[in-house]
């Protein structure tokens, strides 16, 4: 395996909860931003924003609405966000229509377009000795954050990042073995569950030496645990709230 600073930082790569209090300079939120806008683009559409959250009341509706104390907490709280409005707005008042900027295939580019963003700027966090945490919760009540980010038509956020300076040495968490994730010309679907059980006694180990007093089963017993059991959540509403927001529309429902 080849090694360098770069790859030896992402090798390890561990998700912070427990910052400093402090927030990051001006010339490191600088940083992270041109970092953002470096960031490929699908078609050179730029369908993506970073939102910096500086309002303490509002972190406070979103730590809420995330249910972890540390989003909003030390640190900065960013949000990454699809964003079509822009270029809606810039062909509204170049006197154009939508166009295609309500269709699903555009929204899948706009996606695509934040994630790469994300990771970009996660990189350049702990390339300066910073840490963060990746925040999917932020869509868990999905209605309730585009109200409390107050976002126009054609937007949505996609993940939050808590950022700032590490006041934790988290162990490094044990992932799949790469046989079971990376594929050489073809995927791989002679799988079998039981050639887990090596990677399951890892995984048990690790969340024991974490915290003893907590039990967390296997990686397989969380697979079949509750978290992906029949139930259901706010999440399940995403659909419906990208389509009031006009995004993943039909193509022909629009033309009719």
């Amino acid at each position: 395996m080849i090694h360098n600073e770069t790859i030896d930082t992402q090798l390890n790569h561990r998700s912070i909860r427990k910052f400093k209090d402090q927030t990051l300079t001006k010339e490191q939120l600088e940083t992270l931003y041109s970092v953002f806008g470096q960031t490929p683009t699908s078609m050179f559409m730029q369908n993506a924003s970073l939102l910096h959250v500086t309002d303490p009341e509002e972190k406070k509706r979103i730590q809420k609405l995330c249910n972890q104390k540390y989003v909003g907490a030390e640190g900065d709280l960013f949000i990454f966000i699809v964003d079509l409005y822009r270029n809606q707005q810039i062909r509204k008042q170049l006197d154009k229509d939508d166009g295609r900027v309500h269709t699903t295939d555009i929204f899948f580019q706009a996606m695509e377009d934040t994630l790469l963003a994300f990771q970009n700027v996660a990189n350049a966090v702990e390339s300066m000795g910073l840490g963060y945490v990746p925040l999917g919760t932020v869509n868990d009540h999905p209605l309730d954050l585009l109200k409390t980010l107050d976002l126009p038509e054609l937007t949505f956020p996609v993940l939050g990042m808590q950022v700032g300076v590490p006041d934790q040495k988290p162990q490094l968490k044990p992932r799949l073995p790469y046989k079971f994730t990376c594929f050489e010309g073809k995927y791989n679907k002679d799988f079998n569950v039981k050639e887990l059980k090596d990677y399951d006694q890892v995984v048990t180990t690790y969340y024991d030496l974490r915290d003893a007093n907590r039990r967390i089963d296997s990686f397989t017993k969380q697979i079949t645990g509750a978290k992906l059991n029949n139930h259901e959540t706010d999440r399940d509403q995403l659909s419906k709230e990208l389509h009031k927001q006009g995004l993943c529309l039909d193509w022909k429902s629009q033309k009719n």
